[in-house]
């Protein structure tokens, strides 16, 4: 079962967008989704579809010792994304045509890269590539 907080984020990725929460009062965005504004305390919190476009501040790339559940996808690669937006995330890195990630580095730019909707049901995550 989807927790209610993530519905419309998870829905968002099904259909190709990188939504992130916005309060409607104070009008600044926050993730990940919370039931009340961080910044005013509101509870009067909606969706904003984002750019994609940030860049990557941080990341690693796991070859051995993956959490239970994720052992067949090794090796993988997680990034900190801040978003133009304003905020940041934690979201998967696609690897090269060659199958690594040599070509990510701190803070050159990304951009979002919708994922299949199975895909998304699998792992509901957001997904980046290295910006053009």
């Amino acid at each position: 079962m989807i927790p209610t907080i993530a519905k419309e984020f998870r829905e968002g990725l099904s259909n190709g967008k990188l939504l992130i929460q916005q309060c409607k009062d104070c009008e600044k965005f926050n993730m990940y989704p919370r039931y009340a504004c961080p910044h005013c305390q509101s509870k009067n919190l909606g969706w904003h579809e984002s750019t994609g476009r940030g860049k990557l501040h941080s990341y690693t790339v796991l070859r051995l010792g993956a959490p239970e559940g994720f052992e067949d996808e090794l090796p993988y690669a997680l990034g900190i994304i801040k978003l133009n937006d304003g905020v940041q995330l934690l979201a998967r890195l696609l690897p090269s045509a060659e199958g690594n990630w040599n070509h990510y580095r701190c803070d050159s730019d990304v951009s979002f890269t919708p994922a299949s909707p199975e895909s998304v049901v699998k792992r509901p995550c957001a997904w980046f590539s290295a910006a053009d």
